[in-house]
């Protein structure tokens, strides 16, 4: 009996002690399940709450409508003011053309302006001399009908004689002599006339001509003063797109940014319309982020949105705003789009780009790069 005792108490304790740790076992459990009943209920109120309200996507990405700097004229570079990196505000001078051949064209329409007056003036003037060879014409004119009368009245009084005499030439009263005489005055007469007449048709004729000159003249500068007269506006739009070319020797900046991407050096020859510069409008920058299509159902122009940035971390926080949805998703847009006709065909989940406007002033405060990897989410409870 005396050896029992232990053993019993051995096998007493083991049992208390197996007893306490499933007890123990059985707190843990309990207290384990309640922890996960309430992140549940946690969870299932977050998502009553605020998830519901919220889509967001870590596939974004910092974009700009970036400025291409291209050149207006060819030319020869003969100096290039900025480099990669560099800021510049818009209207600075990025590069300067050789602009020899623009003055000179500059310098020729201003001649052919000058020449294009000269000719005006010129056709006023001769519509004036033409309008004074019309008055003296028309005095012609007057001139050759009183020659006209005149020839017609020494007709008339020739004639006269001549009649008289014929009838006293049979009784002898008249000389052979002076009937001849006669007879030769009146023939003159008769030419005078004639001749008389061919004066007033040739200074109609010539009043005629001259009217027909001054009416084309006139056609040029009727209407029309040194400022308006149709070939002068051509010489001098000739003039305005010299000049403009001359400016054009002279690049500028179109925006405020930073050049980028600068292919251009001194001496080069630039052609018209050829890149040689991107200007990138960091205050202008917005994000393009690919929400899954599934996400997209409430998703509406106009809703808010926050924009976190790699670059910066968690701690700055960009607000913007829904501007826009792209016309087709990222696929459908690639450069070689994907072919799903094929039996052996399995459904993607589709991204569709959404662009969300950011804050000018927060920008201004921690500026982005085109290209930058952004996380955005859409406040759907804000539309």
């Amino acid at each position: 009996m005396a050896d029992a005792t232990p053993e019993f108490t051995t096998e007493a304790s083991k049992g208390a002690a197996a007893a306490e740790r499933q007890e123990t076992r059985r707190k843990w459990l309990v207290r384990l399940g309640l922890a996960v009943l309430l992140i549940g209920a946690a969870s299932a109120l977050w998502y009553l709450l605020v998830g519901r309200n919220h889509v967001g996507t870590d596939n974004a990405y910092v974009n700009a409508e970036v400025a291409q700097v291209t050149p207006l004229i060819s030319a020869q570079v003969t100096q290039v003011l900025v480099t990669d990196t560099q800021a510049v505000k818009r209207g600075a001078i990025l590069v300067k053309l050789d602009p020899t051949n623009a003055r000179i064209a500059v310098a020729q329409a201003e001649a052919d302006l000058a020449e294009a007056k000269r000719k005006f003036r010129q056709s006023v003037a001769t519509s004036t001399a033409l309008a004074a060879q019309v008055d003296a014409r028309g005095a012609d004119i007057n001139q050759a009908r009183a020659q006209l009368a005149t020839a017609q009245a020494d007709l008339d009084k020739a004639r006269v004689d001549l009649r008289r005499r014929e009838a006293l030439a049979p009784n002898g009263a008249v000389s052979g002599e002076e009937l001849t005489s006669a007879r030769k005055a009146h023939a003159a007469a008769l030419a005078a006339l004639e001749q008389a007449r061919a004066g007033v048709a040739t200074a109609e004729a010539m009043r005629g001509a001259a009217s027909g000159q001054l009416a084309a003249n006139d056609a040029l500068v009727r209407g029309s003063t040194i400022d308006t007269d149709p070939a002068v506006l051509a010489a001098r739009a000739k003039l305005d797109s010299a000049r403009l070319d001359l400016d054009r020797a002279v690049i500028r900046a179109p925006v405020d940014g930073v050049v980028t991407r600068r292919s251009v050096q001194v001496g080069q020859r630039v052609a018209q319309g050829a890149p040689i510069m991107s200007i990138v409008p960091l205050a202008q920058v917005y994000v393009d982020a690919n929400f899954k299509e599934r996400q997209l159902g409430r998703v509406k122009v106009g809703m808010p949105a926050t924009v976190t940035s790699d670059l910066y971390g968690g701690g700055v926080v960009y607000h913007g705003r829904v501007v826009g949805f792209s016309g087709g998703t990222g696929s459908s847009m690639a450069l070689i789009p994907a072919q799903n006709a094929t039996g052996n065909w399995i459904k993607v989940v589709q991204r569709l780009p959404v662009r969300i406007a950011l804050d000018p002033r927060e920008l201004a405060e921690h500026p982005l790069r085109v290209g930058l990897s952004m996380d955005a989410e859409i406040d759907l409870s804000g539309g």
